[in-house]
């Protein structure tokens, strides 16, 4: 994990980034967090980025949830208003980690959460996964998702077409635990802890099928929450042309859920 202060810190961010990617895809976002006043933790997921293993293969979804486990208890150690920022398949990352164990949280910011897919394998293909699931774990293949269906920024996409470290092929337990941890998000829904959540989807979203997200959002038993789906907008939403809009909402957010300010620049859309 890396750590980026603030000079006058009065809040943490912890960041978890989406599939295929990584902490150096953020380098904006960070800057612009740490810049605000927000000391700011972020990894690589395990199979990705810079991380040592395998990439694009796990044992199991709980390998991420233990590595995001490392990184909160690292951020308590400042003793500021904590906040958890997930992006995709990070966005999922949280949900399930805050269904499985009780952090002390400001608050939560859902960026396009990965809880369903537009583009899902045939029966056939969904039946053989399971299979291979058991006798070849490891198998990798290609996600058929490309960098154009992420962001409509150009200058985001020539960047990721010459990153060597983009994954583009995944393995089948890889997926079958993607799409268990999916389940298992809707399943437990009730789990997920009483915290603010602010949830913010790309309205023309190509990876996430946004009607999940909001059929999930909108069954969130939460005494506060928020919902904003950026019209137009492709998955990655802080990675798209008007990104600076999208993090002067998160900012405000997380504004009004520091303790000692007071409540009123803060509107809710629930």
């Amino acid at each position: 994990m890396w750590k980026w202060e603030a000079d006058r810190p009065k809040g943490v961010i912890v960041m978890i980034h989406g599939a295929a990617e990584h902490h150096r895809r953020y380098k904006w976002l960070i800057e612009n967090w740490r810049c605000a006043g927000y000391n700011v933790i972020m990894g690589d997921l395990p199979g990705q980025g810079t991380s040592t293993r395998r990439r694009g293969h796990i044992q199991s979804f709980n390998e991420y949830i233990n590595e995001l486990s490392l990184w909160l208890t690292e951020a308590d150690k400042y003793d500021l208003p904590l906040f958890l920022l997930g992006h995709s398949m990070g966005g999922l990352i949280a949900i399930r980690a805050l269904q499985e164990k009780e952090h002390n949280l400001a608050g939560v910011i859902l960026s396009s959460p990965c809880l369903g897919l537009m583009h899902k394998p045939n029966r056939a293909l969904d039946v053989l996964s399971k299979g291979l699931n058991v006798v070849y774990p490891a198998l990798l293949m290609n996600s058929n998702l490309s960098i154009e269906m992420a962001t409509r920024n150009k200058s985001v996409i020539e960047i990721d077409e010459n990153d060597p470290l983009y994954v583009t092929k995944v393995s089948v337990r890889w997926y079958r635990e993607l799409v268990h941890a999916v389940d298992q998000a809707n399943d437990k829904q009730n789990k997920f802890p009483d915290i603010p959540v602010l949830l913010m989807q790309g309205g023309d979203d190509k990876i996430v099928d946004k009607n999940a997200v909001k059929s999930w959002f909108n069954r969130l038993d939460a005494t506060e929450k928020t919902y904003k789906e950026w019209k137009g907008f492709y998955h990655e939403i802080f990675n798209e042309p008007d990104r600076d809009q999208v993090f002067k909402m998160a900012h405000a957010f997380a504004e009004y859920h520091l303790p000692e300010l007071p409540k009123e620049n803060w509107s809710e859309n629930t």
